[in-house]
């Protein structure tokens, strides 16, 4: 139990004191009332002595009596009703709260305080031990007092307010009050009529109350004089004849009122009064009439039953207070939730009774001097009549006893005694029969033991008083009375505790027997309840806890909601002041506390009840018993009106995790919605109020700027740009940035600007978002929320919006930002409404909002405000389709719907740059709610047309692109950017100025071709361009294209189309090629300078050719001296799989591109001039290429045609292709150089250069392609082409990029077959990088280049060595200087052969003449030497003999080496 204010003994001595009626007459009560008071309540704040009494028992042992206390009270002539104690004891209760500000209706999160009663427990989590620890500390501590002065109230009046009964006499009344006043006429007669009154309300039959002790009353006579307006003299005369007349003993004259009612307000008299008034006393039987009470029964509960709720709240709230406290369902039946014993009164009068009660002033008339003639009076009563009186009568019946026991019940007794022993077997409870109707006669000795005992316990004689009612019991218990036996064994067990010495331990058993028996036998639960507060109160004393709690609990039952709930929260508190503090069952037991205090009408109790319950089940993962506390919170709070603590409760039930089934949480959030409603209708105007539901992942919000994505229409597929249907990819993300700046640094000259910001349109939480973004006016700001419910009930949002903050500023100004402060309206900002969304259960959901600047300046996106509600059919959730009702427009409202708001607050990332920030913890800003409006600027839509998906690799394709200006601005500056330019292009310079042929149009080519002459199949058609007509010049970078506009601007409004030309990637599979179209305004502008849009081009390329090619010396020199010439091998592998339904392939025409070479004639070309290859066919075609004549920058186009149509190969799109491909190549080969020129001596030496250059070949093959596919049972025509970039002499080159490993080996087709079949086999190589250095000296390859030498001569010679015996041959050796520089040649004719081999192979010959020339040639001079050859037999010989040293001509001779021959020169010599 909790802390009381007294001990134990002074609860029970003042529970049964001796009893004193007060009788007035009319004038002496007047007197009285002149202080407010009766007489009664005039002398109540007195009646305890302060001073010791002796009295002697009946064997005339002193006995003293310490503290005593009397009751006076008004004799009221018929017994309360049960409804007006009920009432009394609700109003004790309700009126005795603990103060304010010690009780915290809500408990928040973290450290909870555990509010026992009046001091706050801090406690911490893991709670068992702590709790533990703290409580045993509080428990031993001498500061520790939880206590429950609503209890102490309410027990305190129970005790008073108990009616008298027959089979006890403690609350009978033992004297009798005469009080007339001493201003009445005769006040000996008015004490006569008095007397006699007295005498008949006591023994009339007309009068069954009040009861009396004895019928010998003491009656002591009271003269009440008003010293400030009656006469002293008369009063004192009168009183003489009293004492005459009743002895000095019997009478006292009571002076009071010695001041006027007109009190000085400066003096302060104290007030003892006002502590008893506030509890409404039994006595005063006007305050029970049935006027604004009504008691209530079963039967029309269901009508009068408001449950504390006005009408309106309780349509909105579920009446399920009376069903158990941890059931959350709610009750079908609610009749039962109040009976016979409960009451309601309103709140409103319960306050005005104590404002009349404490408001008026009391013994206004009274000095201090009254009050000790008051408190002189009630001892001088006590001394000299009540207690002289109560030791005669004691004495009186302990003679009475002693002579009728000795008569009539001796003979009994022996008789009992000789028949079945000496003890009389105790029967059991349930042997018992129900006798409680059997009555006593008043003269019975078994009552005048009982009246004995009842006045020795008051007069505390204790153990007199036991042994009385120990005899007492025995008698009761053989007559089976059992209502008397069980009061004789309820007070023999308070007698034995109370003796002084304990000489025998407390028998807590009497008492349980008595219980059962007031409880199950005698229906009397008035009794039983005493018994219970009586040895709970001693059981706790004696730190029984477990047991008072036991003896509370079993007391609980159905019949008194008031009574249940008190004894439970007594029972709470017994479970925490144990030696080891039960906390859990503390915190159960006042949840159950709680619930029946809210039965019977006790609304704060009960709300204190659950919150010192809430503190305990708070955050230990017992949801549903959470939900329940919080919910009866919240219910228990808007009744009392503390809305803000009822929304408090209730957004707790929804923002956990909940456990409850669909139909609760929908009861929980109507609830909810209701009484946010009723809270913001208090304060209409006020801010919007915070919702707890849906829940918003702040991290997870994305802003996006601009229009919406236009979807495509027919064959136009639009830009793909960027939308928030896109996920966000950090990669790709990067790859925009880097594309972003290519360009940028162009159009800056090289240079990016310092205050460069890469365009970003979706802002997320993987962007950087440290700067503010910009926005442009007139164009939409989307904001996407992600909602997430919670429940498994639907949410409603309706007229969803961004709330924003908006500055307004002029950035075109000349100090760039004037302020304008403006107020906030539609004319500024647009906001968007949604006018529903629905969340479903556990859904979560993306809101995007949009708002539509109309000024510049800064905006500031704050949150979101909504409506949140539910939609009908939420109580049959489980049976419904989550799908039913989610059209726009067709959801219905339930009626209950709530405005509020949500902010968004991004967190920015966490800062762990600097020292400082990776010492703490440090976020960065997040800006991408804040972005800055800026003026208006041009905004592009591309849209292309034909744009294809599947390519084949190196097809062209023609589509169209259309380019559009959607603003009102006009826009110039338009490029492209991207890293495949190779795929693309819009053509050159010249496409606009030849128009196509007819047959290309007819055919729907591509190309630009034109018809040849059959004649000219073999033979090269020349023709040349220069790279600058492409948008390639040698200073900028291939991958920036300006698009051709016309004029360069594009107006507002204003569309055009122009045609793009595809080139199928040379790899197989899928590729993603992104373009980033740039513009600027025409207008420059402070915060924005250029716009973008993106275009990612999904691709997927399947093989088509296989293109490879090598080139070497040719050794035959032309006769007329042109120079130089080479031989290009071209090899064609068809490695389509014919997956796209390719049949074949056919090589049309093998164009050349270069500076230097160009391709003059096929060489090994058949007579058919279709060449075609079907799948898996090879060809192979060799070309003669001879150099041409230098043109500076311009290419030399050569094409060799195999059809009736040439494809100009000099014109777009076959030469866009072929130099972008070239720039890549060149792209890819220079950066492989930049990787080791750190490695490479700058300073080398320029004859190397010179010498590497004879072995370099600047030749470039275009092989053009048509291939036919059947599709959809149509033959289609396919063209494309395959590069070949020609390097070096003698190294082969191919169409695509090579991958490493088996390829070398097994050749392509070979490596494709075996990706195929195990594409996971991978070889793992390692390898080291070698040292690519540039060498000192050249190799040997590269000095074989430089004189290129070949022999002319007769391939057979016939001679007659019979005439002649040697033959002589005329030989010519031609020397070709392949470098740039002059070389000193020497030519060796002398044998060097030492292989015995080879002489024999080859026989022996001799030249004669010169046998070493010594000649310089001059760049790329052809030198003829003429030689004679001397052979003495038949035989075949080679010339190839000689050897040819060079080195060029301003150097040493350190680079000279032999020059190589590549074949032998054989010759036959035949004898006639």
């Amino acid at each position: 139990m909790a802390q009381c204010v007294q001990s134990v003994q002074e609860f029970i001595q003042d529970s049964f004191v001796p009893l004193v009626a007060a009788l007035c007459s009319e004038e002496a009560e007047r007197l009285t009332r002149k202080n407010n008071l009766g007489f009664s309540e005039l002398v109540k704040p007195f009646c305890r002595l302060t001073s010791e009494v002796h009295m002697r028992d009946p064997n005339n042992q002193l006995h003293v009596i310490k503290n005593l206390k009397i009751a006076v009270n008004n004799i009221i002539t018929h017994s309360p009703q049960p409804g007006g104690i009920r009432k009394l004891l609700n109003d004790v209760v309700s009126v005795s709260q603990p103060a304010e500000g010690l009780v915290t209706n809500v408990i928040t999160a973290g450290d909870y305080d555990l509010n026992i009663s009046d001091r706050s427990v801090k406690a911490s989590v893991p709670w068992y031990n702590n709790w533990k620890d703290t409580l045993m500390e509080l428990n031993t501590s001498t500061f520790y007092s939880a206590t429950t002065p609503w209890f102490e109230s309410y027990r305190e009046s129970f005790l008073q307010s108990m009616p008298a009964s027959d089979h006890e006499f403690l609350n009978h009344y033992v004297a009798c009050m005469l009080v007339v006043s001493s201003g009445e006429p005769e006040p000996v007669e008015q004490f006569l009529k008095l007397s006699q009154e007295q005498h008949r309300i006591q023994h009339s039959s007309e009068y069954a109350y009040p009861k009396w002790f004895i019928p010998n009353t003491l009656k002591y006579y009271v003269l009440l004089h008003d010293v400030s307006a009656g006469e002293e003299q008369r009063a004192d005369s009168v009183y003489e004849e009293m004492k005459q007349r009743y002895g000095t003993q019997g009478c006292y004259l009571l002076k009071i009122n010695s001041r006027g009612s007109n009190r000085g307000a400066d003096e302060q008299i104290p007030d003892p009064w006002s502590q008893y008034l506030q509890k409404n006393s039994i006595q005063n039987q006007e305050s029970y009439d049935d006027g604004p009470y009504t008691v209530i029964s079963n039967k029309n509960a269901d009508h009068l039953i408001s449950d504390g709720l006005d009408n309106d709240i309780q349509d909105g709230l579920s009446n399920n207070f009376k069903a158990h406290p941890l059931q959350l369902d709610h009750l079908s039946d609610t009749s039962s939730s109040f009976d016979g014993t409960d009451y309601i009164k309103t709140t409103s009068s319960l306050h005005e009774s104590k404002k009349t009660s404490s408001g008026t002033p009391h013994g206004a008339c009274l000095t201090l001097t009254d009050h000790d003639r008051i408190r002189q009076f009630i001892q001088e009563f006590t001394f000299r009549g009540l207690l002289p009186h109560i030791e005669k009568t004691i004495r009186q019946l302990n003679d009475q006893l002693i002579s009728r026991k000795g008569l009539s019940r001796s003979l009994f007794s022996a008789t009992k005694k000789w028949f079945s022993g000496s003890k009389v077997p105790e029967k059991s409870i349930n042997e018992l029969k129900n006798t409680s109707g059997l009555l006593y006669p008043p003269e019975a000795p078994e009552l005048q033991i009982r009246k004995m005992a009842d006045l020795c316990f008051l007069v505390q004689h204790y153990e007199l008083a036991y042994s009385c009612y120990h005899t007492a019991k025995k008698d009761f218990l053989n007559d089976q009375a059992m209502l008397y036996a069980a009061g004789a064994l309820e007070m023999a067990a308070v007698s034995a505790f109370l003796q002084p010495g304990a000489p025998r331990p407390y028998p807590a058993h009497y008492m349980d027997t008595a219980i059962q028996t007031y409880r199950d036998i005698c229906k009397n639960m008035v009794l039983a309840e005493r018994c219970v507060l009586l040895s709970a109160e001693i059981l706790k004393s004696q730190s029984k806890y477990s047991d008072a709690a036991a003896l509370l609990i079993r007391l609980t039952s159905e019949d008194s909601d008031l009574r249940s709930a008190l004894l439970l929260e007594q029972a709470a508190h017994c479970f925490i002041n144990m030696k080891s503090p039960m906390v859990r069952k503390f915190a159960f037991h006042m949840i159950l506390a709680g619930h029946r205090y809210s039965k019977a009408g006790q609304k704060k109790h009960a709300l204190r009840c659950y919150c010192q319950a809430m503190q305990v089940y708070k955050g230990k993962g017992w949801s549903l018993a959470e939900d329940h506390i919080n919910f009866t919170i919240g219910r228990q709070s808007f009744t009392l009106r503390q809305l803000d603590n009822a929304v408090s409760a209730f957004r707790h039930i929804l923002i956990n995790d909940s456990k409850q089934p669909a139909a609760q949480q929908g009861t929980f959030l109507r609830e909810y919605l209701y009484v946010y409603k009723n809270v913001t209708q208090l304060s209409p105007d006020g801010p919007l109020p915070q919702l707890p539901l849906p829940y918003i992942n702040n991290s997870a919000t994305r802003v996006f700027f601009g229009h919406d994505r236009r979807p495509a229409e027919g064959e136009k597929q639009a830009a793909t740009h960027i939308s928030l249907d896109q996920e966000y990819d950090c990669e790709s993300s990067h790859q925009w940035k880097e594309l972003e700046e290519q360009v940028v640094a162009v159009v800056n000259k090289g240079i990016i600007p310092s205050n460069f910001q890469p365009t970003q349109y979706c802002l997320n939480s993987y962007s950087d978002n440290s700067k503010f973004p910009l926005a442009v006016v007139e164009e939409p700001v989307t904001v996407e929320v992600a909602f997430r419910n919670p429940l498994k009930v639907p949410l409603l949002l309706t007229d969803l919006s961004l709330l924003w903050k908006f500055q307004s500023k002029d950035f075109s100004a000349k100090h760039n930002g004037a302020t304008k402060e403006l107020a906030c309206g539609n004319d500024m900002i647009g906001a968007e409404v949604i006018a529903e969304f629905l969340i479903n259960s556990e859904e979560t959901k993306m809101a995007r909002l949009k708002l539509f600047p109309h000024q510049t300046g800064e905006l500031h996106v704050l949150g979101v405000v909504y409506n949140l509600g539910t939609i009908q059919g939420t109580m049959m959730l489980d049976g419904i389709d989550p799908s039913i009702g989610l059209q726009a427009g067709k959801l219905v409202y339930n009626g209950m719907s709530v405005r509020g708001r949500q902010d968004l607050e991004i967190q920015g990332p966490r800062l762990n740059n600097t020292k400082e920030e990776k010492t703490s913890i440090k976020y960065g800003p997040d800006r991408r709610l804040d972005p800055i409006i800026t003026e208006e600027m041009p905004l592009l839509e591309v849209f292309f047309i034909n744009f294809p998906t599947g390519l084949l690799c190196g097809e062209i394709r023609k589509a169209y692109v259309e380019f559009v200006n959607v603003s009102k601005c006009p826009l110039t500056a338009l490029k492209v950017v991207s890293k495949h330019p190779e795929f693309f292009t819009f053509g050159g310079n010249t496409a606009v100025l030849t128009p196509l042929s007819p047959s290309a149009s007819e055919n729907c080519s591509a190309y630009k071709t034109v018809v040849t002459d059959s004649t000219s199949v073999c033979t090269a058609l020349m023709s040349s361009a220069s790279s600058v007509n492409f948008g390639l010049g040698t200073g900028s970078q291939p991958e920036v294209i300006h698009v051709p506009l016309p004029d360069s601007v594009l107006l507002p409004g204003a569309s055009i189309q122009l045609p793009m030309w595809l080139h199928g990637p040379d790899e197989e599979g899928v590729h993603e090629i992104n373009f980033l179209f740039y513009y600027e305004s025409i207008k420059k502008h402070s915060k924005m300078c250029h716009r973008v849009l993106r275009h990612t081009a999904v691709i997927c390329t399947s093989r088509s050719l296989n293109v490879r090619a090598t080139v070497c010396r040719s050794n035959a020199l032309e006769d007329e001296g042109k120079g130089d010439n080479m031989l290009v091998f071209v090899d064609v592998e068809n490695i389509n799989t014919s997956e796209a339904g390719v049949k074949e392939f056919h090589i049309v025409q093998v164009s050349s591109n270069s500076k230097h070479w160009k391709l003059q004639k096929a060489v090994n070309l058949s007579e058919d001039k279709d060449y075609k290859l079907a799948s898996r066919e090879r060809g192979k075609l060799c070309f003669k290429a001879v150099r041409c004549k230098n043109s500076g920058e311009n290419y030399t186009f050569a094409d060799i045609v195999f059809g009736n149509e040439q494809i100009i190969s000099s014109a777009s799109p076959c030469a866009d292709f072929f130099f972008r491909s070239l720039s890549s190549e060149l792209k890819r080969t220079h950066a492989q150089s930049n990787m080791f020129q750190g490695a490479a001596k700058q300073s080398f030496d320029e004859a190397v250069r010179l010498i590497q250059k004879c072995s370099e070949v600047d030749l470039n093959i275009v092989v053009l392609w048509k291939a036919y596919v059947v599709e959809d049972n149509k033959q289609l025509i396919l063209e494309g082409q395959h590069h070949v970039v020609l390097h070096t002499v003698g190294k082969e080159a191919f169409s695509f990029p090579q991958k490493q490993g088996f390829k070398k080996i097994l050749g392509n087709s070979d490596w494709e077959d075996l990706e195929q079949e195990s594409s996971e086999m991978v070889l793992l190589k390692f390898f080291r990088p070698e040292n690519t250095s540039l060498p000192t000296r050249p190799t040997p390859e590269q000095l074989s280049n430089l004189i290129k030498t070949s022999l002319h001569y007769p391939e057979s010679f016939n001679h007659s060595f019979h005439q002649k015996s040697l033959c002589l041959v005329p030989v010519t050796l031609l020397l070709s200087n392949c470098s740039e520089a002059d070389v000193d040649v020497i030519i060796d004719l002398r044998h060097k052969t030492t292989s015995p081999e080879a002489l024999e192979i080859h026989g022996s010959f001799t030249w004669l003449g010169q046998t070493q020339y010594k000649l310089q040639l001059k760049s790329q001079e052809v030198y003829s030497l003429q030689l004679k050859a001397c052979f003495v037999r038949t035989g075949v010989y080679n010339l190839g003999t000689h050897r040819v040293f060079a080195k060029l001509a301003d150097q040493v001779t350190l680079f000279e080496t032999s020059q190589q021959n590549s074949m032998p020169a054989l010759i036959i010599i035949s004898n006639i």
